[in-house]
């Protein structure tokens, strides 16, 4: 969360498709992308002058860069959308596999972040609990590349934007917190319970 800046980081990162979307229902294709562009300028700079991490800044002006990029070369608004649905596609794909061969990535990731290596994979409770969490997080990146597609597919940008707005940040949430409550009862667990 400190490198991506808090809440308020991750807030602000969801400013440029908010632009977006406002600026190409109120005009067009054209003066939404630079709107976009510039609101991601705007929040590297204003994460710069905070002295917050440089790289999720860096992250975010390029994701947002790519986004247009397609958006301008198809013509078409949802194009801005269709990194974000590929990504959700991917990451749900990686997360399924990593249950499948039993390397759950909620624990590869929360144990790589906070530095506590790989034993977890050990206990029993543990490697229940992150299986869970990352069968979470695949229903949460499935349901936008369901949702999302679904409208992509029905050129409903505005509603697409939408979608990706209330499903980004609200969905992000609840899978995190998902994941943090299942490995701490995890932890709380007698072993044999």
């Amino acid at each position: 969360m400190e490198q991506m800046g808090g809440v308020p980081g991750i807030v602000a990162s969801t400013a440029p498709v908010l632009v977006f979307i406002i600026v190409n229902v109120l005009t067009s294709l054209q003066p939404a992308l630079i709107a976009a562009l510039a609101a991601g300028a705007a929040v590297a700079v204003w994460r710069l002058v905070r002295k917050q991490a440089l790289m999720p800044a860096l992250s975010g002006l390029l994701g947002v860069g790519v986004a247009a990029f397609i958006a301008y070369r198809t013509g078409e608004a949802r194009g801005f959308y269709l990194p974000g649905l590929l990504t959700s596609a991917a990451f749900g794909l990686a997360f399924l596999v990593s249950v499948l061969v039993r390397r759950p990535l909620a624990g590869v990731i929360w144990h790589g972040i906070n530095g506590h290596g790989q034993t977890w994979r050990r206990d029993p409770r543990l490697l229940r609990a992150y299986t869970w969490a990352s069968l979470l997080w695949v229903v949460v990146f499935a349901s936008r590349v369901v949702v999302q597609g679904w409208l992509y597919d029905a050129e409903e940008e505005t509603w697409l934007g939408i979608a990706r707005l209330a499903m980004g940040l609200p969905l992000f949430g609840l899978a995190l917190l998902g994941t943090v409550l299942a490995v701490r009862r995890a932890n709380r667990t007698p072993l044999g319970a």
